[in-house]
This record gives C-alpha cells, sequence and structure tokens, in this order.
C-alpha cells in the first residue's frame, strides 16, 4: 500500500505540473523505477553506495561500447584477381 501511494503521488504531481509531454512522462517514470531499483539495492546491503555508482558507471561505458560497436560499419575484405 505504501508503495502504491507513493506512485500515485507522483503521477499526480507530474499531472499537476503539466508534463503531459510523452517523452518527457516517459523519461520522468524511468528515472522514478531507477531511484526505487537504486534504494533497493542500498537497502538490501547488497553493495555500498560507492561499489554501486562504480559498478554502474562500468555498466553504461559497456552499454556505449557495444552501441559502437554494433553501428560499426564493417570493411568487406577484396578478393585476389585469379589469372
Amino acid at each position: 500500500m505504501k508503495n502504491s501511494k507513493f506512485i500515485i503521488d507522483k503521477f499526480a504531481k507530474l499531472i499537476e505540473q503539466g508534463l503531459v509531454s510523452s517523452k518527457d512522462l516517459t523519461a520522468e517514470i524511468l528515472n522514478i523505477f531507477k531511484s526505487k531499483r537504486d534504494e533497493f539495492v542500498f537497502k538490501m546491503k547488497i553493495t555500498s553506495k560507492d561499489e554501486f555508482e562504480v559498478l554502474s558507471k562500468r555498466v553504461e561505458n559497456l552499454e556505449k561500447k557495444i552501441d559502437k560497436l554494433y553501428h560499426q560499419k564493417t570493411k568487406k575484405t577484396k578478393r585476389a584477381k585469379k589469372f
């Protein structure tokens, strides 16, 4: 009940502030969920806050590298002509 009230309050604040744009609304919802995830991990004491920040930065860097490699064009090899 407490968590659902928190989410309902957040949605009410968003509507009151006039964030009607779907992109803004989506970004705000994702930020809320990310912060709740971070709070949950911190409360479970799985890792310390510093370790969590370092690990999240590493994951972000790896995701950027993967995207870069995925979008990088591959060069075609040329075959030698036979005589």
